[in-house]
């Protein structure tokens, strides 16, 4: 979506001299933090899109738990349209029913300060926040730590599960503040990209978990449920402790490789990392005993192939009919076939060629510790760790090995359909078919074990689409409309059932 116009109006400030409820990040004067949402702490704020104009009250730099670890991060950006204090409603939402958009700013699993509604950098038009404020959804940004973490000491304070914990906490805090704040917080919809896509994965998967409990008390996280709505997650990096084989098993056979900064062939050390990883995938994915919507298994042979690469195939295959569909010229790409307007098959080991290898093996758990992954995974003390036993035994620093309870809990996988946890009902995800920061079986996989579980998801492989997200907020929240309105249909059915 394109703004016609976007500008920033003056402010006109609001906040109020009185005693504090609430502490902004700047004051801590009893060095313990209040989690009540203080309602007059607030700047009201105009922006245009599409020769609208947008008026909202910002609530910002909200501390959401009792004893942070950082306030640079542990904070969160609270965005309220103004019609909803004066008893309005826009479309179908008001102050009471208006879903909570909430979307973080996390990339390369490094920290992510809060972000805020405005233009979009990467284009001209509005960014996700501001897209949602227009439609009348409440807005809440948070914060949250990353694998650069470090406090006054120089210890890392960001390292793994510390991202995810943060966030939790944050859905928490609109949980405990909901009879005062406006928005539903039983309508969270999280949204990120890259790792920031994984983490709204990890949070649509794990709610209300006790594996992160002692790590929400420590920070002083309110006494509340942490599961969420529905989830919005582009190019999520995730799955880690399986991404190595799964990258090799698409791009095994590709020795050139093209990094953001990189370029050059493997070594005949990397070929035979990538033949060792490539071998070890298939069993992972028949280990997790997949099907298909017909119920038939999602399997691959030995050789990596079978129905799970079918299955890949036909998306890739649905992104192509669309993409022609809307008149892009495939004709060039030999690797496609179209017969009388119809996609009816791609060739997939071409398709990878034509796409070609990012990344050198391992491409997560690097062998050297040079990976972000592996700094996600470090400890207090030390920087990076291994996280998979194949990264172990084959390092080449000597490093040691992360706390596997520590890489599950960064894992949706674990919990999707576990005892004691609530996942998410709703699920979109996408990941381009130019992506390749990782396989595309790694959003395949999840995708398939969500509707195996009996969840509701709209997973799609957008044409060309390289590793980017919020590029389709029209769809994005249509879907998010659609999936509220169906949740208010069904709870509207149970009432009167009963």
């Amino acid at each position: 979506m394109k703004a016609k116009k976007w500008f920033t109006s003056i402010l006109i400030c609001s906040v109020l001299s009185m005693p504090f409820t609430y502490a902004s990040a700047s004051s801590n004067v009893t060095g313990k933090y209040s989690l009540k949402f203080n309602k007059a702490n607030y700047t009201e704020k105009t922006l245009t899109v599409d020769g609208k104009n947008i008026t909202y009250r910002a609530y910002e730099k909200i501390v959401y738990v009792k004893n942070p670890v950082d306030t640079q991060y542990e904070i969160m950006n609270v965005y309220v349209p103004e019609e909803y204090y004066k008893g309005k409603s826009i479309g179908k939402y008001n102050a009471t029913t208006a879903p909570i958009f909430f979307p973080n700013t996390v990339g390369g699993y490094m920290p992510g300060e809060p972000g805020s509604p405005g233009q979009d950098k990467r284009n001209s038009g509005p960014n996700a926040a501001l897209v949602a404020l227009s439609k009348g959804y409440v807005v809440a940004e948070p914060g949250a730590r990353g694998r650069t973490t470090q406090d006054e000491t120089s210890q890392y304070t960001g390292k793994a599960p510390a991202a995810i914990v943060d966030l939790k906490a944050a859905v928490r805090y609109l949980r405990y503040n909901d009879k005062i704040m406006p928005g539903n917080a039983e309508k969270i919809i999280s949204n990120g990209t890259s790792a920031g896509g994984a983490l709204s994965a990890l949070l649509g998967a794990t709610g209300n978990n006790k594996d992160y409990e002692p790590y929400l008390k420590a920070i002083g996280a309110a006494n509340e449920r942490d599961d969420i709505f529905a989830v919005s997650a582009y190019c999520p990096i995730t799955n880690l402790d399986h991404a190595d084989m799964a990258y090799e098993w698409m791009f095994n056979g590709i020795n050139d490789y093209e990094g953001r900064t990189t370029k050059g062939t493997l070594t005949k050390e990397q070929t035979e990392i990538s033949d060792e990883l490539k071998a070890m995938f298939p069993n992972y994915v028949n280990s997790l005993r997949l099907r298909n919507s017909d119920g038939s298994k999602l399997t691959l042979d030995d050789d990596g192939n079978g129905t799970f690469k079918d299955y890949i195939k036909s998306f890739l295959i649905e992104s192509a009919q669309k993409a022609l569909d809307s008149g892009t010229d495939l004709s060039i790409l030999t690797w496609i076939t179209i017969k009388d307007g119809k996609v009816t098959d791609i060739d997939f080991d071409k398709y990878i060629a034509y796409a070609g290898r990012m990344k050198t093996p391992s491409a997560f758990d690097s062998l050297d510790l040079t990976t972000p992954e592996t700094e996600l995974f470090g400890t207090s003390t030390s920087n990076a760790q291994h996280f998979t036993q194949f990264g172990i035994k084959n390092s080449t620093v000597g490093g040691s090995l992360a706390d596997s309870h520590i890489v599950k809990m960064m894992n949706p996988m674990y919990y999707v359909g576990a005892k004691g946890t609530t996942n998410s009902k709703y699920w979109r995800i996408r990941h381009g078919t130019m992506d390749k920061d990782t396989s595309l079986a790694i959003p395949t996989i999840l995708s398939a074990n969500l509707k195996n579980n009996g969840l509701d998801v709209d997973f799609a492989l957008p044409w060309n689409q390289p590793h980017s997200g919020d590029y389709d907020l029209n769809e994005l929240f249509t879907w998010t409309d659609k999936v509220v309105a169906a949740s208010s249909k069904a709870h509207s059915a149970i009432k009167i059932k009963r």
